[in-house]
């Protein structure tokens, strides 16, 4: 069997026009996953609400980020893919859950190469419903209905792995040398409590009460919150982050039903107000700079910060195209193809 790898990002609009940003919002939101509501409530929300008035408002957004190449978001993929590529022998391709670069364009892309076993990659540290678990699924539909003599197995979440939590560390570390800062803020893209209950494999462990995401429980390997709150712990440890120097937080609520708390813009502001003059903040639940990143922290979260009287407002970037990232994902592909090579 040939392998091949297939790097899977969020998307992106294909231009920073309001156009182009209803379209991608269209499908980003009608995605079951993203908004598990019924059908037709969702589509009376998303259609009927949303999409008559977020596009404008989110084109404007992309437009403050937007680079001369394209989108970040894609840019970056793009860029990490390339170096991957030069790193390892078997095909490595990049798709997006959204947008033109579609998942099923990836495979066929593989697929043309002679690939008939793919390693699915979702570039997300920890399990979601809206990122992981949407990925895996259309890409099991996409085989099943296109190409159903192709193999395909998927990277389990990576938030815990001993050499991803040294990667991640070193490009905090190295990023926040010499910078002036009170307080390092882990601010992971928030999702709804309920996607935490309907991801709990025992239908009983998460009560997302405080402690439940520190007894240890086979709910772990799909809970957001423990997930994210494990990388928070395990890179203090490893930077040495003295108590009370350091929180998690989580952005980018939707709608009026709980969301993760707390709140990333509201813990800004409550920081401020306590007169911390210099504060940290990185993005651990992306690998990739993006609008959540870039314009919602980066901008909006600097403005909120001074607003309440701080300083000095240090965004951490994403692992990106890192040499670091690139390696590691690099020896993981090879072991992977190692192994399997080994079976066979």
């Amino acid at each position: 069997m040939k392998k091949g790898i297939l790097l899977v990002n969020l998307g992106s609009p294909d231009s920073p026009t309001p156009s182009d940003v209803k379209k991608y919002l269209g499908e980003f939101l009608m995605d079951e996953r993203v908004i598990d509501i019924p059908f037709i409530a969702r589509t009376a929300l998303v259609k009927g609400i949303i999409l008559k008035t977020r596009p404008k408002q989110s084109a404007a957004a992309y437009k403050k980020i937007w680079w001369e190449e394209g989108s970040p978001l894609i840019v970056l993929s793009e860029r990490l893919q390339k170096k991957i590529q030069k790193q390892v022998d078997i095909p490595v391709a990049l798709a997006m859950r959204y947008g033109s670069m579609t998942i099923k364009k990836g495979l066929q892309e593989l697929v043309d190469k002679g690939v008939d076993d793919v390693l699915l990659f979702p570039l997300y540290p920890q399990f979601a419903m809206a990122t992981t678990e949407t990925i895996t699924v259309l890409a099991e539909e996409l085989r099943q209905q296109y190409f159903p003599n192709l193999k395909i197995e998927s990277v389990p979440a990576f938030y815990n792995k001993p050499d991803y939590i040294e990667v991640l560390s070193n490009s905090i570390k190295k990023h926040l040398e010499g910078k002036n800062f009170e307080h390092l803020l882990f601010s992971y893209h928030g999702v709804p409590e309920r996607h935490i209950r309907k991801s709990d494999v025992t239908k009983s462990h998460c009560k997302i009460d405080g402690s439940c995401c520190a007894t240890p429980s086979k709910a772990h390997e799909f809970c957001y919150r423990h997930q994210c709150l494990e990388v928070t712990k395990l890179v203090a440890e490893k930077l040495q982050l003295k108590e009370g120097s350091y929180s998690t937080s989580f952005q980018s609520r939707l709608g009026f039903d709980p969301w993760l708390q707390p709140y990333t813009d509201r813990t800004i502001e409550r920081l401020g107000k306590q007169g911390l003059k210099s504060m940290a903040i990185v993005t651990p639940a992306f690998v990739s700079d993006c609008l959540e990143t870039l314009e919602e922290i980066a901008m909006e979260g600097q403005e909120i910060f001074h607003e309440m009287g701080g300083n000095h407002f240090t965004t951490v970037p994403c692992l990106n195209d890192d040499d670091a990232w690139v390696t590691l994902l690099s020896k993981w592909i090879k072991a992977w193809e190692s192994s399997k090579t080994e079976t066979v």
